[in-house]
């Protein structure tokens, strides 16, 4: 969605703090991995000596914040519990993305609800600049009453969406038969809050109510455990490195049978759009559809 990314026109940092290829400490705060992007200091507040952080939303303006350094490869999550109550025309993003034309970006999108209804969680993938690729499922729980983990498994051969290590999508690499995948462009991170009324919530009709403003999502567990990119090494770098990581190793190229199970379990029961049967915007589906098991 376009909107968000105007919170990051100040993100395009030089390469001079990136450091040497690595995975951040479980216990990191926030300064150590992000940078605030979007929003004065009270729409982004440090709490809990910087290891808690709340996104505010309010009619003075959105909020938001991104990576410090960009990652090619990697476990990719965040703790997040969502603006609670009457969200309806707010969107909580949490994504990556590679900041180039033909970009890479893979997407969750929150999309608030009036209350006593749920949280619409949105995904999508952009590979080397095409997107289209949304899925809509329902939460199985409510998102606002405690912090779940949202994250990506991201290695050569698959990437996994998960909520709280549930398999949710997998979108495997198929450049093989010509199609493009996430191989080789780094992503830096974000997050943002903002209000995306004229599409988020039923499709537009439900509009953001200003009188329960502030919104407010709140984050924890700021780690990184990916690549990190330098612009002077190649990413065979990246390969070498992360020949040892745990999301690069064999198990991780396929789903086992519980996981799939769960991804089954997840698609039958939650989801509520996948753009692979809608014939109204495909009249054929599109290749990487055709290509699942």
């Amino acid at each position: 969605m376009t909107q968000k990314y105007f919170l990051f026109a100040i993100c395009f940092l030089g390469f001079a703090h990136l450091g040497a290829l690595a995975r951040s400490s479980s216990a990191a705060t926030f300064d150590q991995n992000y940078i605030v992007t979007g929003g004065t200091d009270s729409h982004v507040r440090k709490l809990n000596r910087g290891r808690t952080v709340q996104l505010v939303l309010d009619q003075a303006s959105a909020s938001g914040f991104a990576s410090r350094n960009k990652y090619l490869f990697g476990h990719i999550g965040m703790k997040i519990k969502l603006v609670p109550n009457d969200s309806a025309g707010t969107v909580t993003a949490f994504y990556t993305s590679s900041e180039s034309t033909n970009h890479d970006e893979l997407d969750f999108e929150f999309l608030g609800n009036s209350s006593g209804q749920p949280y619409i969680l949105q995904t999508n993938v952009f590979a080397n600049g095409i997107g289209e690729r949304e899925q809509r499922i329902y939460l199985w729980f409510d998102p606002t009453a405690d912090f779940h983990e949202y994250s990506v498994i991201w290695n050569k051969q698959q990437i996994i969406f998960q909520v709280d290590n549930v398999p949710i999508r997998v979108f495997k690499n198929n450049e093989a038969l010509g199609l493009p995948f996430l191989s080789s462009q780094p992503m830096r991170i974000f997050s943002s809050l903002w209000n995306g009324d004229s599409w988020a919530t039923q499709g537009g009709l439900q509009k953001l109510n200003w009188t329960h403003s502030p919104f407010i999502a709140t984050y924890q567990s700021f780690n990184i455990d990916a690549c990190q990119w330098r612009s002077n090494v190649s990413n065979s770098a990246c390969a070498a490195w992360m020949s040892k990581r745990w999301w690069n190793q064999g198990a991780f190229e396929t789903l086992d049978s519980t996981k799939q199970s769960q991804l089954t379990w997840v698609q039958q029961n939650y989801m509520i759009y996948d753009y692979c049967t809608d014939r109204k915007r495909f009249s054929t589906a599109p290749l990487e559809c055709t290509l699942k098991s």
